[in-house]
């Protein structure tokens, strides 16, 4: 029954639950124990099964009177370590943060408890959700629950990388990411899962220690398509506290699941035909396009002028944005604290100490650019460049309705493979960047697996607030995919 548990998706379990078939305090037993079982994942930075099994019998309670919540009510669910949660510590995978317990809880966090989820723990992560490997970590990288060929640990992705091992191994049925470059879409590629960034606005992000905040977004990590509507849904909303949440009302994203994409216009961006490309990342994207063709969706050939710029964009923008936001770290207001014989002193010890190497690259690329005397050759040209990006899509989605892309050039590699080698360590990205930068919600949906035996994504984009469409075009491409693969 325990290991039964566990393969639920959170539709299932919602009707199990509902059914009466097992309890919330038994289902989150069974992943508790399968969290303990697959501690070498190291997926979790901190885990939390008092608090768990309190809340789930809370939610036990509540639906003996007749009165859940919600579709999430009793759903065991791992959370980011970079959400702030109350009274449980959140690090965000450094070193400076590691002894810091927040007083208060982040929106999404906060929303998802009200809607009766059981949080597992706070899984780990690239430091301040910088990196796409999970290497990058100060608690140690997390293993990918797929195996290479020869028996080899892999990456899980990054920076989402412990979200989604933990869904990927079945120690949860759920779980939050966040996305700035595609730290939702890559990690759920290179797992075999499915991961959602939703349109920027969508989700709070007050509470979620900033890495970029023009390019910040939570969304949900799920086996399922249908699971990342209900999860999506009790995650979203309108949020004073954030100057930047959307006030739009949370459509019923599962009700969107109708199955049918007849008529609808699918683009595919020529731009994304890279030189070299990987063969069984175009044979698959012809697939795809193939899919959603039979399933009556008409495929249109469409341009993206300005995505060749969107990498080098995205990596003078972003490490700005994080050098900015992570001045605050400096000894003297929250933190960790390296004393040293002057103020300055003081602060270059702690900094030194508490950032990890690559958190350091990106705060000296980021200080750089906006720099007196560079700051209008880079910063400001980066801005104008993006907003070329934002405009090639607008374009585009005024002949179609979605965009089909591969999700990463790559299947998952090894772990320490690409380690001294940034640029190629940030090329991951470059199918996933340009949707962050415009601002859109993509989403990743598992569609077929290597020659080594990888699971591979496909990526669906969609128009900004239309998650409703993404979601029903992925729902079709995942029936068609019949994606079965599972870690062994």
């Amino acid at each position: 029954m325990t290991h039964a548990l566990t393969e639920l998706t959170i539709a299932d379990a919602r009707s199990g639950l509902a059914e009466g078939e097992f309890s919330a305090e038994e289902l989150t037993r069974a992943h508790l124990d399968a969290m303990e079982k697959a501690r070498d994942l190291n997926a979790f930075i901190g885990e939390t099964p008092e608090l768990a099994l309190a809340r789930a019998r809370q939610s036990d309670v509540r639906r003996a009177k007749g009165a859940p919540l919600g579709a999430m009510d009793g759903i065991p669910v791992a959370v980011k370590d970079l959400f702030c949660t109350e009274g449980v510590r959140t690090t965000a995978g450094s070193h400076i943060l590691d002894d810091f317990t927040p007083p208060y809880e982040s929106s999404v966090t906060a929303n998802l408890r009200a809607a009766g989820a059981v949080m597992l723990g706070k899984t780990n992560m690239d430091e301040f959700a910088m990196g796409s490997s999970n290497i990058t970590s100060y608690f140690g990288s997390v293993k990918n629950p797929w195996k290479g060929k020869d028996g080899e640990d892999l990456v899980p992705g990054g920076s989402s990388g412990g979200s989604a091992a933990a869904v990927a191994a079945r120690l949860c049925l759920g779980a939050t990411g966040t996305d700035t470059g595609g730290s939702i879409r890559q990690p759920a590629a290179f797992t075999g899962i499915v991961g959602l960034k939703p349109t920027y606005g969508r989700c709070s992000r007050w509470g979620i220690v900033a890495f970029a905040s023009s390019l910040d977004q939570a969304g949900p990590m799920t086996r399922t398509v249908r699971d990342s509507a209900i999860m999506l849904g009790a995650m979203a909303g309108h949020d004073p506290k954030d100057s930047t949440s959307a006030p739009l009302a949370v459509p019923d994203f599962e009700a969107a699941l109708s199955g049918d994409v007849r008529g609808l216009r699918v683009g595919v961006p020529k731009e994304y035909r890279l030189d070299g490309m990987n063969d069984e990342i175009a044979a698959l994207w012809r697939r795809g396009c193939d899919w959603l063709k039979d399933a009556g969706a008409e495929i249109v050939d469409i341009s993206l002028p300005t995505t060749k710029y969107a990498l080098p964009t995205y990596y003078i923008v972003a490490p700005a944005e994080a050098s900015a936001n992570l001045s605050r770290y400096d000894g003297v207001r929250y933190g960790l604290r390296v004393p040293g014989d002057s103020l300055d002193e003081m602060y270059a010890n702690t900094r030194g100490e508490g950032f990890g190497d690559e958190v350091q690259r990106r705060v000296l690329i980021g200080t750089y650019v906006l720099s007196a005397g560079y700051y209008d050759a880079y910063y400001l040209k980066a801005q104008r460049v993006r907003t070329l990006i934002a405009r090639d899509f607008r374009a585009a989605f005024e002949t179609v309705d979605v965009i089909l892309t591969p999700t990463a050039p790559s299947a998952a590699f090894a772990i320490g493979e690409k380690i001294d080698d940034p640029i190629a360590m940030y090329l991951n990205d470059v199918f996933t960047v340009p949707t962050s930068l415009a601002g859109l919600p993509g989403i990743s949906v598992p569609a077929g697996l290597d020659s080594s035996g990888l699971p591979l994504g496909l990526q669906i984009i969609g128009k900004p607030f239309d998650e409703e469409t993404l979601l029903r075009a992925a729902d079709v491409l995942e029936s068609a995919a019949e994606f079965d693969g599972r870690p062994a």
